[in-house]
């Protein structure tokens, strides 16, 4: 279960990841804003200069209309003509100068706003409790703003003019009034900062508190195939480290996984091959060292007997009577033969180094020996021709069997080794001058039995043509390695 936590870990840990990264862009777009929207000071001097600037306007064109009224009556005219201003709704003037008509208290959601005459006198106001019309600012009626003590409290405020813009000579403009605004020092708005930024951040939190359960459920859920495949792959992988090579993994995929399985499906029937491989060649190994070890015990012995018996044969020979030569002479004669026959026997136990060599030099160094130790001329006509390790061994072991046979059985005085292609693969020959044989007579049956089955089981053919001092000649036909 540990690789199942750590994935589904994961999955949470990149969701969550995931919902920050998009939490903080969000913030990163609207926060300055809404930190700008709650400058305090910023909001008060926008909110006068707004106002200001549109009764400006209007009461610039009234007087251009109109130049013989007086203030009073262009603010009368101004604010009528203009609309009721947003922060003013609760006042309005009358044609015969200041009158409430349908004042509303203060409103809690919008700051105070008041609209006096040039000498500080309270023409209109959005808050008539504390800032009644016909009563005077506590504040200064010039541009600009301010915090400190008022009617309401502390408060922060902004005074901007209204103007009169003239055409005609004289003065540019005239200060017509003022448009006073002020909000408690602390006051934020009718949401506030954090109140902004709470529809951004509700939706994240709530999704960072589903991510947790649901993406531990679908980590769970996801990696389950994944995970009993990688564990049949451990299971395996144990076994194999047991050395047992014999398990395989199902390939249930392409992805990463499956390219795995296979993979140490390849792995482990190479292990295998090369496991038998070596014991093959243990065994192999074993079978000569044991026919090297039974050669020197026949050397050392045996062989060594029959020449102190040929040697005692030979020595009765000469000092035995005229009735007693003829048995003399048979036995030298057979301890003759039976050292010649214990030669080639031991030649034929020799091992032949044919890994290392190649076919054909351990062909030409069998048949060497044969000349050198045992004084009979083999004479060779070898082709490199291709053929597979097994039947380069039985081709090895068929020349040594023919020799040996000759050897033994027909007192050859030469013999001839040739290896060749023909039409239907690699032949290999060899023939002796000896005196030949009967294929029916008892005593031969089982070398040449041998011989053919060896050949037969690569799929190749076995010829044997021998007949009664005609010598003998053994024919095989293999397969050339394709």
């Amino acid at each position: 279960m540990g690789l199942r936590r750590r994935m589904a870990a994961s999955y949470v840990l990149v969701t969550a990841a995931a919902v920050l990264v998009v939490e903080a862009a969000l913030l990163g777009v609207f926060v300055p804003s809404l930190l700008g929207d709650s400058d305090l000071r910023n909001r008060l001097q926008s909110l006068a200069t707004q106002d200001a600037k549109i009764l400006s306007l209007t009461i610039s064109k009234i007087s251009s209309d109109n130049p013989k009224l007086g203030i009073p009556s262009l603010l009368f005219l101004a604010q009528r003509e203009a609309g009721p201003l947003v922060s003013l709704q609760g006042t309005r003037l009358d044609n015969q100068g200041i009158q409430i008509v349908s004042a509303k208290g203060t409103s809690p959601d919008k700051p105070i706003e008041v609209l006096a005459d040039p000498d500080g006198r309270i023409v209109a106001s959005s808050a008539v409790d504390a800032y009644p019309p016909g009563g005077v600012l506590d504040v200064p009626v010039v541009s600009g703003g301010g915090q400190g003590k008022a009617r309401t409290g502390n408060v922060m405020w902004w005074v901007h003019p209204v103007l009169i813009s003239h055409s005609s000579g004289g003065k540019p403009y005239e200060i017509a009034g003022y448009v006073y605004a002020e909000a408690p020092a602390d006051y934020t708005g009718s949401t506030g900062a954090a109140d902004a930024l709470t529809p951004l951040i509700a939706p994240g939190a709530l999704v960072l508190a589903l991510v947790v359960p649901v993406g531990l459920i679908f980590g769970l859920l996801s990696t389950r195939r994944l995970i009993s495949r990688v564990r049949r792959l451990a299971d395996v992988t144990g076994a194999v480290a047991q050395g047992d090579f014999r398990p395989r993994v199902a390939v249930t995929g392409g992805d990463e996984v499956g390219q795995l399985e296979e993979s140490f499906n390849r792995m482990t029937e190479r292990l295998e091959s090369a496991l038998d491989a070596e014991r093959a060649a243990g065994q192999a190994e074993a079978r000569q060292a044991e026919r090297a070890r039974i050669a020197r015990e026949l050397h050392d012995s045996i062989s060594q007997d029959l020449f102190s018996l040929s040697l005692l044969a030979a020595g009765m020979r000469r000092a035995a009577p005229d009735r007693l030569r003829r048995e003399s002479e048979a036995m030298e004669s057979t301890a003759t033969r039976a050292m010649r026959e214990m030669q080639a026997l031991l030649l034929e136990l020799r091992p032949v180094a044919l890994e290392d060599a190649g076919l054909v030099p351990a062909i030409e160094e069998l048949c060497r020996a044969y000349t050198s130790r045992l004084g009979l001329p083999v004479h060779t006509r070898l082709d490199e021709v291709p053929l597979p390790p097994p039947a380069e061994h039985a081709v090895l072991r068929l020349v040594q069997e023919a020799l040996s046979n000759a050897i033994k059985h027909a007192d050859p005085a030469s013999v001839e080794v040739r290896l060749s292609r023909s039409p239907d693969g690699v032949r290999v020959e060899i023939q002796d001058d000896g005196a030949g044989f009967d294929p029916s007579e008892a005593g031969h049956g089982m070398g040449l039995r041998l011989m053919r089955e060896r050949v037969e089981e690569l799929g190749g053919g076995f010829d044997l043509r021998t007949g009664p001092g005609q010598g003998t000649t053994v024919v095989a036909v293999l397969r050339e390695l394709a």
